[in-house]
């Protein structure tokens, strides 16, 4: 074998060992692509449409922001079943605090997010401290804060909000440009975004070279950066020809930054993975793994406050139905992303692109005009379609 020959049988192996290690990213990408593309002619064109691709965002927010929260918490080996509830609630409480009491929103959503936290703490007291387990803490808390939202309503829906509170959702980032349509915001930010993943994407790569880890193909590089580059100017297209960048959208993305950031780049990121991995060795090498479970539930709590006010700002009412078996998609948002029901694995932009599989899945469905009976069956399909190649991925590669 000469050793051109062997140089690229080595490049070959190094090619098919990548892939096999991050087959579950590119599946991902991949999928949700093609879930968008098949809709988008299932339905005509509405799929992609500015109005429905603003809907979208302003559909699936919630879901995401709680995505970024459930993720830490299954990342720690942990599961929370009660934020449905507690974000039901949470909308409650700011309408009874904003409507009827007529507080200021300035006042009220402080108080909410902090009472989002203390919920989390009080969840999170039990779990880290007490030893028991989370699915059981939190299944009591989802049937409390149920009862406890029908209580502060009466049994009743109460609104609307006043507008600096609907804004929350409903508002969009004016153009400081000027220019009108297309919205110059929104086009500066999408070049901005993109720009700026093609050059922390570099950055990785001569970090990886640096420290002599395993470092992506650059055709793949290229393809995979290409795509999620277009993806967003022509997302950021589509908003500036409709009403430009929702405040809600702005929110998500700094949050899913802010978390990715954390996850990957800080001490306590590595502590939370350490947690999940193996909780007994992660206290022998120092970390302070009931407090980090503690502090995990607070996160998750304040997140689902914020959602609850989201929620709540965009229906312009709170309803004692509100949140009514949403934790069952931000879970299944976070499995779909490749988290492990064992602790130890995921990532935040995993859990963000699985919440849009799930929001895609909706909201073409819906256009389509299938029944909720068959939506119910067929993101259970998927969701259990994602696990067993989650689990037959793993079995390949030991």
């Amino acid at each position: 074998m000469t050793d051109q020959t062997a140089s690229k049988a080595d490049s070959d192996n190094g090619v098919r060992s990548y892939l096999a290690k991050h087959l579950r990213e590119y599946g991902l990408l991949f999928a949700l692509i093609a879930i968008m593309a098949f809709f988008q002619v299932m339905t005509g064109g509405v799929m992609l449409r500015p109005i429905n691709i603003t809907n979208l965002f302003l559909q699936n927010s919630y879901i995401i922001i709680m995505a970024l929260g459930m993720l830490i918490v299954i990342v720690a080996g942990h599961i929370d079943l009660s934020v449905g509830s507690v974000m039901g609630f949470i909308g409650a409480l700011a309408a009874v605090l904003i409507v009827n009491m007529n507080m200021s929103v300035w006042l009220a959503v402080p108080i909410c997010l902090f009472m989002g936290g203390v919920i989390g703490a009080a969840q999170g007291y039990w779990v880290a401290y007490w030893k028991i387990p989370s699915f059981i803490v939190t299944l009591a808390g989802m049937l409390v804060f149920r009862g406890l939202s029908l209580w502060l309503l009466e049994g009743q829906s109460v609104g609307p909000f006043p507008k600096e509170f609907q804004i929350i959702s409903t508002g969009f980032v004016p153009d400081i440009f000027g220019i009108g349509r297309p919205n110059g915001t929104a086009l500066a930010a999408g070049a901005t975004a993109a720009s700026l993943i093609f050059w922390l994407g570099l950055r990785g790569r001569a970090r990886n070279r640096q420290y002599g880890a395993v470092e992506e193909p650059m055709a793949f590089f290229i393809v995979r950066n290409a795509i999620v580059m277009g993806a967003l100017m022509f997302v950021a297209y589509k908003l500036s020809t409709f009403r430009g960048l929702p405040n809600v959208l702005i929110s998500m993305t700094l949050l899913t930054v802010v978390y990715a950031f954390i996850t990957e780049n800080t001490v306590i990121g590595r502590r939370i993975y350490a947690l999940g991995g193996n909780e007994k060795a992660a206290k022998l090498s120092g970390t302070r793994t009931e407090r980090l479970t503690f502090l995990a539930f607070v996160n998750m709590g304040i997140l689902a406050a914020f959602a609850g006010l989201i929620f709540a700002a965009r229906l312009n009412t709170a309803t004692p139905k509100s949140g009514f078996a949403v934790e069952l998609d931000v879970i299944a948002a976070v499995f779909i992303g490749g988290a492990s029901m064992s602790g130890g694995s995921g990532k935040i932009i995993g859990a963000v692109v699985g919440a849009f599989i799930m929001g895609v899945l909706n909201n073409g469905m819906s256009i389509m005009g299938i029944g909720i009976d068959y939506q119910q069956i067929i993101k259970g399909l998927v969701l259990l379609a994602a696990v067993i190649f989650d689990v037959y991925n793993k079995r390949k590669q030991s």
